[in-house]
């Protein structure tokens, strides 16, 4: 998990893909963070997206570092409304607290509860390796 979650921190910008109904659906995000051992993401709760990851738990991120090279995280993730995860992930990601604040009804936090990451290029066999 340490070391896609340090890719995903290093690339700043990765992609998250969502579906609704049968499209799939991708945008930037930024917050990703690590707590009680679980990779975590940020988002609002008033997105469509957060709506689509309720409903279909099945997401992909991707994103590419400076190095040329890429990951894809697969799985499955799950929100988690405890006011603690809020305020790390706050902590973690300072800037967003112009958006958000903890009691503010529309942060949420969701975590992979399983998954795995496959980092690649194109000059190197592909590294897979489980979430947890």
């Amino acid at each position: 998990m340490k070391k896609a979650l340090e890719f995903l921190q290093e690339s700043g910008t990765f992609y998250l893909a969502t579906t609704e109904g049968d499209q799939p659906r991708v945008r930037p995000f930024g917050a990703v963070f690590e707590y009680e051992g679980k990779l975590y993401i940020l988002t609002n709760n008033t997105k469509e997206c957060f709506k689509q990851m309720l409903e279909n738990p099945k997401v992909e991120i991707s994103a590419m570092n400076k190095n040329g090279q890429w990951i894809r995280v697969t799985g499955e993730v799950e929100n988690d409304d405890r006011r603690e995860v809020k305020e790390f992930a706050l902590e973690a990601h300072p800037s967003l607290k112009t958006l958000y604040s903890v009691d503010d009804g529309i942060i949420s936090v969701l975590y992979f509860t399983k998954g795995t990451a496959t980092i690649s290029s194109f000059t190197t066999a592909p590294d897979t390796f489980p979430l947890y």
